[in-house]
């Protein structure tokens, strides 16, 4: 793996671990969201990689936002567009992995934070996190998808709500909301994503990249195009060796052992 300054890559047992490490409270300026762009397109190309977490370094900040200094030198220098684009480019690639991503929230979880927080497919967060969209205390909205995902994900009067209040969530509320498949105890943040991570990787491949496919694919068409594309990754995997192998194994009474090919 290649080594970069403020992202921190870790293979393990077929799961990648990408870490934010931008002391001292893992701020994206440009170099950092440049890392993590380039760290999770070689993870995600990696063919030994079925699952991706993304984590935050030491146990108070997951990503406490964008770096302020450098977002208001770059709109007064006119640079603002590309900043905004490129962050919005490098979490939408995020969401539209078909390797499932997992944010493991150790921490403070703000601005930029939340929106990459918001692009991964499953969360596991510390109970002392704090999660929010407080950039309408400075004067700006957020610009990394929040106004986006964050509606779709909670529906228009919560996220209007708490976009416009700037006030933070903590983990219950966020978990009460939907927003989180787990809260756990501060330190235990890695552990339990590594075990939810480990626990998807024994499964097939194919039907793992088939299954995010079809759920982040679907959400986006018309239910009867959603159901369709259920139907064509279905008999698709019906001829594959990894359904061959899941249905052998499930008639032999063993645990199937799947090649993740064809």
């Amino acid at each position: 793996m290649t080594e970069r300054q403020f992202v921190k890559t870790d293979i393990h047992e077929r799961i990648a671990i990408l870490t934010i490490d931008h002391p001292p409270a893992n701020a994206f300026n440009g170099q950092t969201m440049s890392d993590l762009n380039a760290a999770f397109w070689e993870v995600h190309e990696d063919a030994a990689v079925k699952v991706i977490i993304i984590t935050g370094a030491g146990p108070r900040f997951f990503v406490a936002g964008a770096d302020i200094k450098e977002l208001a030198a770059a709109g007064a220098q006119g640079q603002g567009r590309a900043m905004i684009e490129f962050g919005q480019a490098t979490f939408a690639m995020i969401e539209a992995s078909r390797k499932p991503v997992i944010a493991a929230v150790n921490g403070v979880c703000l601005g930029g934070g939340m929106e990459l927080f918001l692009s991964c497919h499953m969360r596991i967060v510390s109970s002392a996190a704090r999660l929010g969209q407080p950039e309408i205390n400075l004067g700006i909205i957020p610009g990394w998808g929040g106004t986006q995902r964050l509606t779709r994900q909670i529906g228009v009067a919560r996220a209007m709500e708490i976009i416009l209040t700037g006030d933070l969530l903590d983990a219950a509320e966020a978990q009460r909301l939907g927003l989180v498949n787990k809260v756990v105890e501060p330190g235990k943040v890695l552990d339990e994503a590594l075990a939810l991570a480990v626990k998807i990787a024994s499964k097939g491949g194919l039907a793992i990249r088939a299954s995010v496919k079809a759920i982040c694919e679907g959400l986006k068409m018309p239910l009867a195009d959603g159901l369709k594309l259920e139907v064509d990754e279905m008999v698709a995997l019906l001829g594959s060796s990894d359904a061959r192998e899941g249905f052998s194994a499930f008639v032999e009474k063993r645990p199937p052992q799947f090649s993740d090919s064809w």
